[in-house]
């Protein structure tokens, strides 16, 4: 069985960057996400100045390097937004939930990405989380119980060890797995190009040991 690995976190602005790779991808073969929890722990911090003079730059760049829109509610609102929380786990969580009941964690995924950076929503936020996964058909007492639930902090251990295991330096790492293989993919050749990302997919070759490491699209995402 081929499948593409796909290790993110919902508040990565490259991942945001390869989101068209990512639909690109699922129209070739099945896509299994993984989140990583970039913001969570001492990570997880609110929106302050600081904050935003780090980010901006790294978006605009992102937004110029994909063609990724990114939204004045986003930058000229969330970033301003000092009672708001970047916190990965609550997003992660309603991702594995959307997956556990319907397996469209992806697809959510998507949603709290356009959120997030077009619409400068607070996708850390339960009511805002619920909202938005109703907004794309989840069932709201299903949803809530399902997200209550999820043990997002042990799927954060099992990601990292997977991030680990394929060499990934942040996020997104993509690796391809074949026959029980796993190789990373280096997007960085790809951002912005999610048509010829298919058709690569479709056309590669078999896996090898020596792969080439995948970074954070550019200088990306640390973990």
């Amino acid at each position: 069985m081929t499948q593409l690995h796909y290790i993110y976190d919902p508040l990565c602005g490259w991942c945001y960057g390869a989101k068209p790779l990512i639909q690109a991808a699922r129209t070739v073969l099945p896509v299994i996400a993984h989140g990583g929890g970039m913001m969570t722990g001492a990570n997880r911090q609110k929106v302050s100045a600081q904050l935003r003079n780090y980010v901006m730059p790294h978006d605009r760049r992102i937004a110029e390097y994909t063609g990724q829109p990114f939204g004045e509610a986003y930058f000229e609102g969330l970033l301003r937004d000092e009672e708001a929380v970047f916190d990965s786990a609550p997003p992660t969580a309603a991702v594995l939930a959307a997956e556990q009941l319907e397996g469209r964690g992806l697809a959510l995924l998507e949603r709290l990405q356009t959120a997030h950076y077009v619409e400068g929503r607070r996708i850390a936020d339960e009511t805002v989380l619920l909202a938005l996964a109703n907004s794309i058909g989840f069932e709201a007492e299903a949803f809530r119980r399902s997200f209550i639930e999820v043990d997002v902090q042990a799927h954060f251990v099992t990601s990292r060890a997977l991030l680990a295991k394929v060499g990934g330096q942040g996020f997104p790492t993509l690796a391809l797995e074949r026959d029980g293989r796993l190789t990373l993919i280096d997007i960085g050749p790809w951002l912005g190009k999610p048509e010829a990302f298919a058709q690569w997919l479709k056309q590669a070759t078999p896996l090898h040991d020596s792969a080439p490491a995948a970074v954070c699209g550019l200088d990306g995402c640390s973990n």
